[in-house]
């Protein structure tokens, strides 16, 4: 009788645990169109059937604001969430996007730069689509003025005028979509996923919320001003692959030695030291993989904590070490992502 109300309580308590969590998979799109570049692309034809795979699979799609909120205050969210978003209000997504949502009533986010809707730029909208997409339900938000490397200096500038630079960029943005739309969300996504601990304190500063474009789900444990998004796109547009993505877990990362992306000269393999909180995963089964060298088992330090070096330089511009753990009581993989970028041997930006 013992045995069985002790198995009955375990059950119970894993019925619990299932009910819900305070974990987002946010998807960052750029174009939905058949004409495109594919590397920032999905055509009409995956959007849709992905969109339809959610719709299919009990998954709960709600809005960027309330996925905000429920980190923030740390409040569960229903299993299986996901947001929707998109970067720098291009003409497909009202075209092509906006319809397929509409039909499954999935709220969704826009993050736009002003200055190439000012300039009329072709294949991007005009504020009256984007009032238009507004006036749907859908929240538009802060990618910068113009779409800059914000993390880039101009030549003589000095540290405190690049933060002078950067602060005006961010608020005068939000200042026009507040002007032009009636809204002011307060969310910024970082042009090309492309952020510092400076550009955080600046948010920090202003009360914004910041999204990389690092994989990975969001949750209780992630950093407030950089958010992981998947990105969908070409390789990273089969479905196949995104069912995966969809069931991923954040990452319990309770202390990391190092959390800004920006790699200084000579300084290039950077060792990152990470504490877990190892309740709900098979810590040994963890396994990294550093961009553009493949995968890396790493060192166990202490129980909870490891370490993940990559053997070679990483290379100029934006790289990733990514590892992932499978859950004990969860179908789907805790995800972690960290970011870095980093300037070629003499100082200088690779070419975009």
């Amino acid at each position: 009788m013992v045995k069985i109300i002790v198995l009955g309580l375990m059950v119970l308590c894993l019925s619990c645990f299932h009910s819900n969590a305070n974990a987002v998979v946010i998807l960052q799109y750029h174009h939905v169109s058949d004409s495109m570049p594919k590397s920032t692309s999905v055509t009409p034809a995956q959007f849709s059937e992905q969109m339809q795979y959610l719709a299919d699979n009990n998954f709960t799609v709600m809005a960027l604001t309330d996925a905000v909120d429920a980190i923030k205050n740390n409040t569960a969210m229903a299993n299986n969430s996901i947001v929707i978003t998109f970067d720098d209000g291009y003409e497909s997504i009202i075209e092509n996007a906006a319809p397929i949502l509409a039909s499954h009533q999935f709220p969704f986010t826009v993050f736009i730069s002003p200055a190439p809707i000012i300039a009329g730029y072709d294949g991007m909208m005009s504020w009256e689509e984007i009032n238009k997409l507004a006036e749907q339900g859908a929240t538009i938000a802060n990618h910068s003025w113009g779409h800059e490397h914000l993390i880039r200096r101009l030549p003589k500038e000095t540290s405190a005028q690049w933060l002078q630079r950067v602060e005006t960029n961010i608020l005068t943005t939000e200042a026009e979509i507040l002007k032009q739309t009636g809204q002011s969300a307060k969310m910024f996504a970082y042009p090309y996923g492309e952020y510092t601990t400076e550009l955080e304190a600046i948010l920090v500063k202003h009360g914004f919320v910041g999204f990389g474009q690092q994989s990975g789900a969001a949750g209780e444990y992630s950093s407030i001003t950089a958010l992981p998004r998947f990105p969908v796109a070409n390789a990273y547009a089969d479905l196949a692959s995104l069912t995966v993505k969809f069931s991923s877990l954040p990452m319990p990362v309770l202390k990391q030695n190092i959390s800004d992306p920006l790699l200084t000269s000579g300084k290039f393999r950077p060792k990152l030291v990470v504490k877990l909180d190892t309740a709900d995963s098979y810590p040994h089964q963890l396994m990294c993989f550093i961009q553009g060298q493949g995968a890396k088992k790493p060192i166990w330090l202490e129980e909870d904590t490891f370490s993940i070096q990559a053997p070679a330089d990483m290379a100029p511009g934006r790289s990733r070490y990514n590892c992932t753990v499978p859950s004990k009581t969860r179908t789907g993989y805790y995800w972690f992502s960290q970011m870095w970028i980093r300037p070629k041997d003499d100082g200088k930006w690779p070419q975009e």
